[in-house]
This record gives structure tokens, C-alpha cells and sequence, in this order.
């Protein structure tokens, strides 16, 4: 009996932080696009001056230096895409919240600008510097790849390669020249990339970028250096406005749905099952409290179809007290003690529960698209719709049986101590 009391009080000091956190107004939930207004845009790259083989390169750089630049506004939660059917390489940007949408839209617009920089008046070993321009810019580097490095003591290690235009290779080779221990800034729109330090003069048009990366890390550089090397020109096609009145109207209109379904749930559930019932509306309303400041430590950015799946679970939450409840009412009427039938009403419920929401786990979790394979969905919307899916899915299995139970074992009266 003690270990219930133990869980009992876990219980409360969980709900209890999670009341503190819901009242918190640095704890805020985050809203996207449709709640809270924004900017909807749709951008043409123009691929006429890339090759057709690096095309999908150079559009997967474009949507990097668009979600670096959109940064900068402290957006939240920005959507970016990419979209191609034949020859019509395009970019979805949706911004929510965005105020300065001229200036957001002008700096997204710009050509990706690389350039590299050396510190001439630093000497070997100094701890800060001044990097100026050589005069090396994007224009003068074919393109940056991952490779894997093959001699020494690191061989097999991810590196950068970068391949320079014959123009380039010359200026190159004269900077690596004078620049020998020291180091050289790559920059990409005014803002450092990489810091190599060169390690001898490369005259052949080639180098590599090492430093123990991982191939990720590799592989985001050279996205990033080929936003320079590979310049696509993008044009806004499609601008949309989205009115954060209209974010209101449907935040005000879902929260009176979630209310009234709260409500009927709760209701149906006293009906049905009495003071159980009770005891699983309490263990709902202690749900709501968890999932809602999940959501803002994550934090989860909240979207209309968010909401959706938040008031869904709402539902789901119960459905585990349901199968137990009618497993109860079963294990009593076979006339065993109302104590040692409980147990086994959780004990034999479990192994459905356990399968129907094991289903709906893989379900949001194909949605979501965690590793992002480009042949399962990449919508944000329905993202958002898996993401407060799959956390009340989590939440409900704690609320239903850990909560409900310990609940019940504690205190109802015909209840007898185990």
C-alpha cells in the first residue's frame, strides 16, 4: 500500500509542475502560420547556368541560405520546401509571424554571395582577427563535394572538397601562398562558415577541408559552400498575406471545440461508470495539464491541424478506462473481491491497449517522417497534426493506467487494501 501512496505523490508533483509551467509567461506555446498570421511565399530558382546534374544540388543549397537568412527575423517555426516537376525547380517558404515582409522578402531574394578572406595583419598563433577580402568569391569555385580522406592516420574520414574554375585555381594558389599557418575565412552572405588553417600553398585547383567532421557536418558544409559555388537567382512568383485574425478566430473556435468535447467525454464517462468514471476524468483532466506544457518545453509548434489532433487524443485518452472499466464490470459479476478484480481488469486489458495504441504510435511516427525519406509525407502541416498525436498518445497510456489506477487503488471505498 505504501508504494501507491509513493505513486500518488509523484503524481501530484507532476501535475503540480506542470500547473506551474502552463502558468509561466516564458513558457508560451508556439503557433504557426495559420494561428498566428504571417507570410506565405513562392520562389522560382533559376537553374539555366547550373548543370543539370547539380541541379538538386544547388536547390537543396538555395533552401539552406533561406532558412539561415529567415532566421535572422527570430522566425518560428519557419516552413521551407522544395519542389521540382521537370524543368521547374521551386521553394515554399512560409514564414508565421514575420513583421518586416519587404525586407524579408528582399534579403530572400539575393543570390547566395560566397567569398573567402585572409587576416594579413594577424601573425601565426594570434587569437583574434581581422579578415579582409582576396577577391576569391563564389564565382571562382565549381563546386565543394564530400569525400573521404585516404592516407595518414585518418583515412576514411569524412573531408570537404573544393573544386575552383582555372581563374580560381590561380588566385588560390597565390592566397594559399602568402597564407601559410594561417587561417582562411570562408563567408556566405557576411557571415563565417569555415576557418580553415592552411597548411601549405595549393596550386593545383583543388583542396580539402578537414577537422575530424562527421558526415553530416561534411555534408552541411559543402551544401552551404555550394550555396555559393552553384548561384541560383530566385523570383518571387506568389506572395500571400495570412491574417492573424483569421489565427484567432480558429485558436478561439478549436478551444470552444476542445471544451465541449472535454466536457461531453467527462460527462458520458460519470454516466456510464459512476464514480470510476470520476476517477477517470480526474486522471483527464491531469492529461490535459501534461500534454499542454509538453508542448511548451518542447516546445511543438501548434497548427490548425494540431489542435486537431490535441482535441482527438482528448478522446483517446479515455478509451483505455473504457476497455478496463468493462473488464471490471466483467471480473465482478464473475463474483470475485472488487480488489483482486481490478488488478485483473488492468492486468487483462493491457495486452489491447497496448496493440491499438502501438498501432497509432507507428502511425504518427510514418507521418511525422522523422529521417525525412522523400517518399513518405514532408508537409509541416500534417507533421504537426502527427507530432501533438503521437505526445498525447504517449501521455494518455501514463494518465489511463498509471494515474486511473493508482487512483482506484487508493481511494475507493470498496476497495480492498493489497
Amino acid at each position: 500500500m505504501k508504494q501507491f501512496w509513493w505513486r500518488f505523490l509523484f503524481i501530484l508533483v507532476l501535475t503540480a509542475s506542470a500547473i506551474v509551467i502552463n502558468l509561466i509567461p516564458q513558457y508560451s506555446l508556439k503557433t504557426g502560420l495559420d494561428l498566428q498570421g504571417g507570410t506565405h511565399l513562392l520562389l522560382q530558382a533559376d537553374m539555366a547556368n547550373i548543370d543539370p546534374a547539380d541541379r538538386a544540388t544547388a536547390l537543396e543549397s538555395v533552401k539552406q541560405v533561406i532558412s539561415r537568412r529567415v532566421d535572422l527575423y527570430g522566425v518560428s517555426e519557419p516552413i521551407i520546401q522544395t519542389s521540382n516537376f521537370k524543368d521547374d525547380y521551386r521553394l515554399i517558404v512560409e514564414l508565421p509571424g514575420i513583421k518586416d515582409i519587404n525586407q524579408a522578402v528582399s534579403l530572400i531574394g539575393q543570390t547566395a554571395q560566397l567569398d573567402f578572406r585572409e587576416d594579413l595583419e594577424a601573425t601565426p598563433g594570434a587569437e583574434t582577427f581581422r579578415f579582409l577580402p582576396t577577391g576569391l568569391t563564389g564565382k571562382d569555385l565549381k563546386k565543394a563535394t564530400v569525400t573521404f580522406s585516404q592516407g595518414g592516420n585518418n583515412t576514411g574520414q569524412p573531408e570537404v572538397s573544393l573544386e575552383f574554375t582555372t581563374e580560381g585555381a590561380k588566385k588560390f594558389g597565390e592566397i594559399t601562398q602568402r597564407n601559410v599557418g594561417r587561417q582562411l575565412a570562408i563567408f556566405l552572405d557576411n557571415q563565417p562558415v569555415t576557418t580553415p588553417v592552411v597548411s601549405e600553398a595549393i596550386l593545383s585547383g583543388t583542396a580539402q577541408i578537414s577537422g575530424n567532421f562527421t558526415t553530416k557536418a561534411a555534408t552541411d558544409l559543402s551544401i552551404q559552400l555550394n550555396a555559393g559555388a552553384l548561384p541560383v537567382p530566385v523570383k518571387i512568383i506568389e506572395q500571400k498575406n495570412i491574417s492573424a485574425t483569421l489565427g484567432s478566430d480558429s485558436v478561439r473556435k478549436s478551444v470552444i471545440a476542445g471544451s465541449i468535447g472535454l466536457g461531453l467525454v467527462a460527462l458520458f464517462m460519470i454516466l456510464l461508470y459512476g464514480i470510476n468514471g470520476f476517477l477517470a476524468d480526474i486522471a483527464l483532466v491531469i492529461y490535459g495539464l501534461i500534454t499542454l506544457a509538453v508542448y511548451k518545453l518542447i516546445p511543438v509548434t501548434l497548427t490548425l491541424p494540431g489542435i486537431a489532433g490535441f482535441i482527438l487524443t482528448i478522446g483517446m485518452a479515455v478509451d483505455s478506462n473504457i476497455l478496463i472499466f468493462e473488464r471490471l464490470k466483467e471480473e465482478v459479476r464473475a463474483g470475485r473481491p472488487f480488489s483482486i478484480a481490478l488488478e485483473l481488469a488492468f492486468g487483462r486489458a493491457w495486452d489491447s491497449i497496448k496493440d491499438a495504441n502501438m498501432a497509432t504510435i507507428i502511425t504518427s511516427l510514418v507521418l511525422i517522417n522523422p529521417l525525412n525519406f522523400n517518399w513518405l509525407n514532408t508537409s509541416g502541416l500534417v507533421r504537426g497534426f502527427a507530432i501533438t498525436l503521437f505526445i498525447g498518445v504517449i501521455i494518455s497510456l501514463f494518465t489511463g493506467i498509471i494515474v486511473t489506477r493508482t487512483l482506484m487503488r487508493l481511494f475507493l471505498t470498496h476497495t480492498s487494501k493489497v
